[in-house]
């Protein structure tokens, strides 16, 4: 695990995009999976400016969707897949057959499940996973509890989830479930980068970091990856060794 602290969030974005171009212009072919949320938006908008500008080639890569609140898809304001949509996929002009997401709103979810795990399996697996943390700990939807082996699979969110997930909705939003890329898929991963931003998550990072690693942490698995990229603004990696 190596843990890497930027000045302040613009940084820390245009070092991330930088290396995800760098990332597939070494695999053109690559297969990615990146996360919604507040803290990459900024990264993504710097990667789809490296992409136009020629820096990066795209054409043959797989992006896989990380996470999703069951009933809620793409066209849906608030969802995961939203977002990620609205600024990744859509300026990209990506091929359908490039982008899999979860069918959140699907009558069989296990099915899903099964079919997201199938096509990270018939890729090889995913070359690089990116993911932030919640304030709980948890990584995608993987909530405090959930077991580091499984696979795709649905989780019931925990209250501090759905407390924190209204702030993607205009209005309140009732909020049960996820459907979510499970732990053995960041364990399988041949690079996992997780961002960081803000000083609200600095005591949650120190913890998942320099604490034990237990499923009760999810973020603290980071520990245990061979090719785990810590990325963190000054904020956010405040309570962390300065050594």
């Amino acid at each position: 695990m190596t843990i890497q602290k930027f000045p302040d969030h613009p940084t820390l974005s245009q070092h991330t995009a930088e290396h995800l171009a760098a990332i597939i212009n070494q695999k053109p072919t690559a297969t990615l999976c990146l996360a919604s949320g507040d803290t990459p938006i900024e990264t993504y908008h710097r990667f789809v400016d490296l992409v136009k500008e020629g820096r990066v080639d795209i054409s043959q890569c797989t992006f896989v969707g990380l996470d999703e609140w069951v009933g809620f898809g793409p066209d849906d304001f608030g969802s995961c897949s939203y977002y990620v949509f609205r600024d990744l996929f859509n300026p990209l002009n990506l091929r359908l057959d490039q982008v899999h997401v979860f069918d959140a709103k699907a009558s069989d979810l296990a099915a899903e499940c099964a079919r997201i795990d199938a096509v990270i399996a018939e890729r090889g697996g995913l070359d690089v996973l990116l993911v932030g943390m919640g304030m709980n700990g948890h990584i995608a939807l993987n909530e405090p509890g959930t077991p580091f082996t499984l696979g795709c699979h649905v989780v019931d969110l925990a209250e501090s989830t759905i407390t924190v997930g209204q702030k993607y909705f205009e209005t309140q939003t009732e909020l049960s479930q996820g459907i979510t890329l499970g732990l053995r898929h960041l364990t399988e991963a041949k690079e996992v980068i997780l961002l960081v931003s803000g000083e609200k998550k600095a005591p949650v990072l120190q913890e998942a970091l320099h604490g034990p690693v237990s499923e009760q942490m999810p973020a603290s698995i980071m520990q245990t990856h061979p090719n785990a990229l810590v990325w963190v603004d000054e904020a956010a990696g405040s309570l962390l060794p300065t050594a």
